[in-house]
Parts: structure tokens; sequence; C-alpha cells
């Protein structure tokens, strides 16, 4: 495709094509991070699923088999204070499945989470110097967040309105990511949790654009070729693309999820907080269709996972998907199989 309309992505991140693989926790490999920069993208590893010395790993993974810039993606949460009423209303509506699958529902949880950025993962970014940081849900507290930019990272975060991009603008941010309604895995917002004003993006690119004077990254419903130009077309410096991933060689899933990517429709994803207690678009499944994809009963994010575990366990040995997250955006059955590096080649190719 080349002749890209806004080069300050490309010229930003030291990078040389303007596509972003988004860091998608469970599921990106360090093959996965390693595979895209050395296309000339930017590959992304995601932190929220890692203790330190995972990330650590991870890390010492990809900058022996790599120099090229990599990003490093953090959640930015506060962890939710206990909360046993909470917890045994959730345990009363997943009982009946406990039932069914001959487990015990009063039996002692194990705990569910996603790591926050914190003093320690500040440490583990000063100590590695990844090219670019990256954070969902907002940004850490002022301190931690230059303590990154004195590490010469260039920082960026996720949007889903216009008053997010200009609030993280005021920040400092160096390019925000406008994450389209269409856009799987959890949703980026922080200012707004009324999932029925979220805004597609079509609409949510051009606005962003027009309100900020940083590059614009476009993430949601981009699953080939034609995404990448409309995304151009609509003033974004570079897009993000997740689900398209997923189906390469070097994604972590499971069988059912690939299966299901494979056969994946326009409309057969939804917005659900019931696997973590925040809103996730995903594949439905049976647990989505019969308590409904968005439940008022579900836990603070990120403990509602916990309950869901032992059903997991037991249907996941069988492959089936019942009670598994499956995260997907609606653009999934444009995506084809090809391995990292062909796919981040593909996505700017002419045809």
């Amino acid at each position: 495709m080349g002749n890209w309309q806004d080069n300050r992505i490309i010229e930003l991140f030291g990078i040389e094509l303007p596509i972003i693989q988004a860091p998608m926790a469970g599921a990106t490999t360090a093959e996965m991070v390693i595979a895209v920069s050395e296309a000339g993208g930017l590959g992304s590893l995601p932190a929220a699923l890692l203790t330190i010395e995972q990330t650590k790993a991870a890390l010492d993974r990809i900058r022996s088999a790599t120099s090229k810039p990599i990003n490093v993606n953090f959640f930015v949460h506060a962890n939710p204070a206990a909360d046993p009423v909470a917890q045994m209303r959730w345990r009363t509506v997943l009982t009946p499945y406990y039932v069914e699958l001959g487990l015990d529902p009063a039996a002692p949880l194990p705990a569910a989470g996603r790591a926050p950025f914190d003093n320690d993962y500040c440490v583990l970014v000063e100590s590695y110097r990844p090219e670019i940081v990256s954070f969902h849900f907002g940004l850490p507290a002022p301190d931690l967040l230059e303590r990154v930019r004195r590490t010469g990272a260039k920082i960026i975060a996720s949007a889903t309105t216009v008053a997010e991009a200009r609030w993280l603008v005021e920040r400092g941010v160096d390019a925000v990511i406008a994450m389209g309604l269409e856009a799987g895995g959890h949703r980026g917002n922080f200012l707004d949790h009324d999932m029925i004003t979220q805004v597609g993006t079509m609409a949510l690119v051009p606005q962003i654009v027009d309100a900020v004077s940083v590059p614009v990254i476009a993430a949601g419903g981009i699953s080939d070729r034609r995404g990448v130009r409309a995304a151009f077309a609509l003033g974004a410096s570079a897009v993000q693309v997740g689900t398209a991933y997923l189906l390469t060689p070097e994604a972590r899933i499971a069988a059912f999820h690939r299966e299901a990517l494979k056969s994946a429709r326009d409309d057969n994803t939804a917005l659900t907080n019931i696997f973590t207690g925040r809103p996730a678009r995903g594949i439905v499944n049976r647990i989505m269709r019969e308590i409904g994809p968005l439940s008022q009963t579900a836990p603070a994010f990120p403990t509602a996972g916990g309950a869901l575990a032992p059903l997991r366990a037991v249907t996941e040995k069988e492959g089936r998907s019942d009670f598994s997250n499956m995260w997907a955006g609606q653009a999934a059955s444009l995506a084809r199989e090809m391995s990292s590096a062909e796919l981040t080649r593909y996505l700017v190719e002419a045809d």
C-alpha cells in the first residue's frame, strides 16, 4: 500500500509499517511479538496476566530475538475491596452449573485477577526500557507515569470517547488508540462506563483525530486490508489489529476458540462482563446465552472469574467452551489463517 497519509506513528515509534499487534492477554506469545516486530510492525506484549518473573522471561526471549521496537502493555485499575456478599450472590447464580457438573458450590475458589501497573512493574519498565509502553483503562498515577516517561518510552493508551482522548492528551500521551465498539476483548473505557453510548470505530476515529493534536491509532473491526485503508481515510496514523492475529500459529488459544473464530459471523459476538466483571467483547457461548452477557450480579473486575474457574476446568478438559471467554471482535469472519509476519505485511500490501 505504502505512502501513508500520516507518517507520524512510523516516525514516532521507529517502525516500518503502521501496524500494531494488539496486546491480547493470555493469547499473545513472545513469538508473536518477535514475528510482528521483525516484519516491520509493532509487536505488543501484554503483562496483565503475567507475573513479574513471567514478564521478565518473555522480555528476555523477545530481546534475544529482535532489536526492533516493541510495546509492553499494562492494565490500570484498582483491585476492589473484598465483597463476600457480592461473591455469594454470584456463586448462587452459578450454583445450578456446579450441580450439573458434580462440583461443590461451597468449595474454596481460586483467586481471579489481573495485575494492575504498580511500582514493581514500573521497575521492570525502567530495567528493560521498551520503546513503547501502552495502558488500558486510563493511565497510572502521575509519579509512575513520569518514571515511565523518563525511560524514554513513548506512551500510548486507549480511548473509547473523545472526552477520554482529550483526558489522555492532557496528561501527556504520545498517541491515542481510538478503540471502537467493534473491538474484541476488554473495553478500554475509563471515564464513562455506560455501554449503551459506546461509539463505533467509523464514527470515533475522525472525531478523535479532529479533537487532539497527537497521532491516532484506529482499533476495532479491522481484520483485513479494507479496514486498514478505511482507518487511514478517517485520519488514523496506524491501526491496531487483534482478532486477526488470533488465527496465527503464534497465538496461544484453546482449540475450541480457534474453531469458533474460523466459523465466526458478524452477529455472534457480544459485550459481556460475566468472565471478569468488566465489559469485554467475545464470541457468544452457553453461559452468555443462559444468564445474559451483561449481568448486574457479576462481582467487580477482575474478581468474577474465580467462581467460573472450576466450571471452566471441567468443561475445557472435554473441549467445550461453555464457561470460557473467547475474545473476538466483530470482524472476526474477515480474518484468514497465516503467520504473524505474513499478516503484518498483508495488511498493508496492495491488492
